[in-house]
């Protein structure tokens, strides 16, 4: 009996010495960060949107998903969030792949370009809107180059002209950055199996689509997934730039959101929030099912 717990105490000893149990002992205060500013109100958010009322509200289920779905605002805040997610990031991710590709050889200045390409993500964001606002509105330099020419003013910000610009904004924004992810992967490939690829006589587009694609196939599931979370947070730029009610074609989720949390409409917001984020983690779960897949059958 006093060997047996012996024993235990030195096995609860080196449990405690362990290397596991210092890394659960940092991982503490981060853990603790996550679950109240993170898991505490989502699950608080969760809760308003069963309910009639945030204050001693009667739970009612899903009639507020129902009231949501039903709404025109919220269909059309859905349906541009959508557009623009399916228009800006493949397009960025084609820019940045071809960018990536020509600074992966020779190019003179390529530091500097580099730094060029990377400069927006450092840039404060109230900077950069005030550069669009000023290129962009009713009276700015665009409208002042147009009418120059001879031609007449355009309303740029309140036509659909305004999602275009949203989308040139997201792609100036996020295509250093995904450069720079395409660029590390291109230079992790290994030499040799180009010089194997060309003593074999396979062409420049037979050594893309058989090596640099295949050994590319993980960098490019991660920037796909990043531009797809970072086009949900347009919402900055956007509400800088036309307001909380923008013209049509720019109105996003996040608009409605805030106008519901304006007007302390706190069920609808907390609903499309709540939506939102559900299907955004269902969506990353499903890519993270089809690289594994994918990687599998390479």
């Amino acid at each position: 009996m006093k060997t047996t717990k012996i024993s235990f105490g030195r096995r609860l000893l080196q449990a405690i010495r362990s290397d596991e149990s210092y890394a659960a002992l940092f991982l503490i205060p981060s853990l603790a960060g996550v679950t109240l500013f993170f898991f505490l109100p989502f699950g608080i958010g969760f809760y308003y949107s069963l309910v009639d009322t945030p204050i001693n509200g009667k739970l009612v289920g899903i009639r507020n998903y129902i009231d949501l779905l039903s709404n025109n605002s919220f269909k059309r805040a859905l349906w541009n969030s959508f557009m623009f997610t399916a228009v800006c990031v493949p397009i960025n991710m084609v820019l940045s792949l071809l960018l990536a590709s020509l600074l992966n050889g020779w190019v003179y200045g390529q530091r500097w370009f580099r730094l060029l390409f990377i400069t927006p993500l450092v840039i404060p964001v109230a900077s950069v809107v005030l550069i669009w606002q000023i290129f962009f509105e009713r009276n700015g330099t665009l409208n002042g180059w147009l009418e120059a020419w001879g031609m007449a003013p355009v309303d740029w910000m309140g036509s659909n002209w305004a999602f275009f610009i949203a989308i040139l904004i997201y792609i100036w924004k996020n295509v250093g950055y995904n450069m720079l992810l395409f660029l590390a992967g291109l230079q992790n490939i290994p030499e040799h199996l180009y010089e194997a690829a060309r003593i074999d006589g396979a062409g420049k587009w037979r050594q893309w689509r058989s090596i640099t694609l295949i050994y590319l196939t993980p960098t490019t599931f991660f920037v796909f997934i990043m531009s797809i979370i970072n086009s949900f947070k347009v919402f900055r730029e956007t509400y800088m730039l036309a307001g909380p009610y923008p013209h049509r074609s720019l109105y996003m989720l996040q608009h409605f959101m805030n106008n519901m949390f304006q007007q302390l409409d706190y069920q609808k917001m907390t609903s499309a929030a709540f939506l939102m984020a559900s299907a955004i983690v269902v969506l990353v779960l499903v890519l993270f099912r089809v690289e594994r897949r994918f990687n599998r059958w390479l």
